[in-house]
């Protein structure tokens, strides 16, 4: 079947599965009814959908603070901080009710994990051609990583480290290697992740091994130790942004040593918002469209760590968000 092809049903879809985080490291699939079709909607069935392990891992854990109840909520998030919740935003289906530019199209929303659903034909992304539906479970990663490069001010010929080799680490390394000229490297305490980076064409090392004198440096890692080690190598005048989200934890920053000598500055990251440099010609859809766009690079594969069906993700996500392994997991449905 083609993308653009009107996929065949035998009987309208009236409710759908969703995972619902109940408790503290306790989720279940819920069945749950769908709205009635209205004019302007689409129907998805979902294919794929990933999960973004470390925003995830915090909601699944109840580790979001009360004052980021609001700014936290995802999209199309249903139920309340802390439990219980239906959380996540990286789902890919195939629309099968909708405008007729979209009938028959693969496409992306920021839905949480559930079989199928309906939503506003404004809020699917269809997909560029070359991107397989298997791979853009990564788009919303990609979208984080894009505004984060935007962000870090990179430019042609610079020295770039990146502290934190999960997927948003790897994908900002793996922009910030295709400007021109510029010297990138990847840093994470876990050396099995060099095999990744290696497959991205990114140099990876150590922390402690992080070249000195870098003019930009990402700390994706949510270490407080690697922040510190950022401020260590950084240049005179030298950007160090933190894209990092500590949930309840707090995180120390060293400020003294050379910090004030070197002039350093600090920004935060955060893909809610465009840099301001962008907002007067970008807006959130034009962003997505670009994301989705750059994934056409197969190599991007190797970010995608494991994949588990949709009938046993409840028994299985406590494992999935917790181990140290997992980069971006998929769901198939």
């Amino acid at each position: 079947m083609t993308r653009r092809e009107t996929a065949p049903r035998s009987a309208p879809k009236t409710d759908g599965r969703a995972l619902w985080f109940e408790e503290a490291g306790r989720c279940t699939l819920r069945r749950e009814p769908l709205p009635p079709g209205c004019e302007g909607e689409v129907l998805v069935r979902t294919l794929f959908s990933g999960i973004s392990r470390g925003t995830e891992s915090l909601v699944f854990g109840g580790r979001v603070p009360e004052s980021e109840y609001e700014r936290m909520r995802a999209p199309h998030q249903s139920g309340q901080f802390p439990f219980p919740v239906k959380y996540g935003y990286a789902a890919v289906g195939m629309v099968e009710e909708g405008p007729q530019h979209l009938a028959g199209r693969a496409v992306f929303c920021l839905y949480p994990h559930q079989d199928c659903f309906r939503v506003p034909a404004c809020a699917v992304h269809p997909l560029p051609d070359a991107l397989p539906p298997h791979r853009a479970v990564l788009a919303a990663n990609m979208e984080t990583a894009l505004n984060i490069t935007w962000d870090a001010g990179i430019q042609p010929g610079d020295r770039v480290a990146v502290f934190g080799a999960g997927v948003v680490g790897l994908l900002v390394a793996y922009l910030a290697s295709h400007v021109i000229g510029t010297e990138v490297v990847i840093s994470d305490i876990e050396p099995e992740r060099a095999d990744t980076a290696q497959a991205l064409g990114l140099r990876f090392t150590s922390p402690e091994a992080v070249p000195d004198e870098c003019d930009v440096l990402i700390n994706a890692s949510a270490s407080c130790e690697a922040l510190a080690t950022a401020l260590d190598r950084a240049g005179f005048e030298a950007r160090v942004v933190e894209a990092s989200w500590y949930g309840e934890r707090f995180a120390e920053i060293p400020l003294g040593g050379a910090f004030h000598a070197k002039r350093l500055s600090i920004v935060s990251s955060q893909v809610a918002a465009l840099p301001p440099g962008r907002r007067a010609r970008w807006d959130p859809h034009r962003r997505m469209a670009k994301a989705l766009e750059l994934l056409a690079d197969e190599r991007l594969d190797r970010l995608i760590s494991g994949e588990t069906p949709f009938e046993t993700i409840a028994a299985d996500y406590a494992d999935i968000v917790g181990s140290g392994t997992t980069l971006c997991h998929r769901i198939r449905y």
